[in-house]
């Protein structure tokens, strides 16, 4: 075997697309300085989760951790798929986490996946699983890929700090590409182990885009990064009408922004665009967010991908257009390449 070669990169952040990008374009990728100069340095317990599920998803990926978590090797392998597998997030972060670069990685897949989850389903920090369900499934279909085997089933729910939330993902393969788009017209135990609740607000347009906003009222771990559960259960939850009101705000606030998705979904349709074939995809999303232009610059690094942006100052909103990398399921590929010359 001859010397592996790694892009070199520094810091924590993006971490997770990082990896996501590193293993879409089979990239070894070296990470250095990771939170080197925190007071708990390194590698955060949701990154080595996340890194854990990529093993398990992948055949022959490589993940090397030196002892204080400041650096990381990883060589992407080969995303298998298949079904019956089991991946527990964890309680650092929600399942939301896990679930973007997860599906992503799933349509490009040796099998279809279908995967159970365990852990965190409604939290703040992350979007949660039913807004993945109600509105992030939803945009896939816009590049084409197929309703069927695409699904989202929320077995139970689970709040911080305990958890006990557990969904079943299912992802179907592209057997060649994505579909380039063009979407500029405007016109979202069953209880857990925690008390609390949340809002998951969708709205439809009248062309068929989907705006959500979701929030969770429980009681908050704590902020330390070393993972220990700090939390005071004596301290009262906001009360419901405060909820309603700021949730039915930020829907509002989405709305007013325009654009064919919400912001927090801005990362994940800039990625589907590059990955497309090299055809054009246009789009038209609200303000850029800081998660939105740091995917676009990744994009960049990762997969040679430009897009052309050109503000819209009539109706405050973004137009954006790229030619896509032209991935295809490789491996999908070269099974039905195989069939066709096999000697019988």
């Amino acid at each position: 075997m001859g010397k592996v070669s790694y892009m070199k990169l520094k810091g924590s952040q993006n971490l997770r697309q990082r990896l996501l990008l590193s293993t879409l374009a089979s990239t070894p990728i070296l990470i250095e300085d990771i939170r080197a100069d925190a007071t708990w340095p390194g590698l955060l317990p949701h990154e080595v989760s996340f890194l854990r599920l990529l093993e398990t998803i992948s055949d022959d990926c490589h993940v090397e951790i030196n002892e204080t978590g400041t650096k990381l090797k990883y060589k992407p392998g080969i995303v298998m798929g298949g079904g019956y597998l089991e991946h527990d997030c964890g309680l650092s972060r929600s399942i939301g986490y896990f679930l973007e670069p997860l599906i992503v990685l799933g349509l490009f897949g040796k099998k279809p996946l279908s995967i159970k989850l365990k852990g965190i389903t409604n939290d703040p920090k992350d979007p949660s699983v039913d807004t993945f369900r109600s509105t992030t499934l939803p945009l896939l279909k816009r590049f084409g890929v197929p309703s069927e085997g695409l699904e989202l089933k929320i077995e139970s729910r689970g709040v911080a700090p305990k958890g006990g939330g557990e969904v079943t993902l299912s992802v179907p393969i592209v057997h060649n590409s994505l579909k380039a788009v063009t979407w500029t017209d405007e016109a979202g135990a069953q209880a857990g182990n925690s008390p609390g609740y949340g809002i998951s607000l969708v709205a439809e347009t009248t062309s068929g885009c989907f705006i959500s906003v979701d929030t969770t009222n429980s009681y908050a771990r704590g902020d330390n990064d070393d993972n220990e559960m700090d939390v005071d259960e004596k301290k009262e939850l906001m009360p419901p009408e405060e909820v309603g009101e700021q949730i039915a705000s930020l829907l509002l606030g989405e709305i007013e922004q325009g654009g064919v998705i919400d912001s927090s979904h801005q990362g994940l349709l800039f990625l589907l665009c590059a990955l497309c074939p090299q055809d054009v995809s246009k789009i038209r999303v609200g303000k850029l967010v800081p998660y939105g232009i740091e995917t676009l610059r990744n994009i960049r690094d990762f997969l040679g991908v430009k897009f052309v942006i050109k503000p819209d100052p009539t109706t405050g909103t973004v137009m954006l257009k790229c030619i896509g990398c032209g991935l295809t399921n490789f491996i999908r590929s070269f099974i039905l390449l195989s069939r066709t010359f096999s000697v019988w």
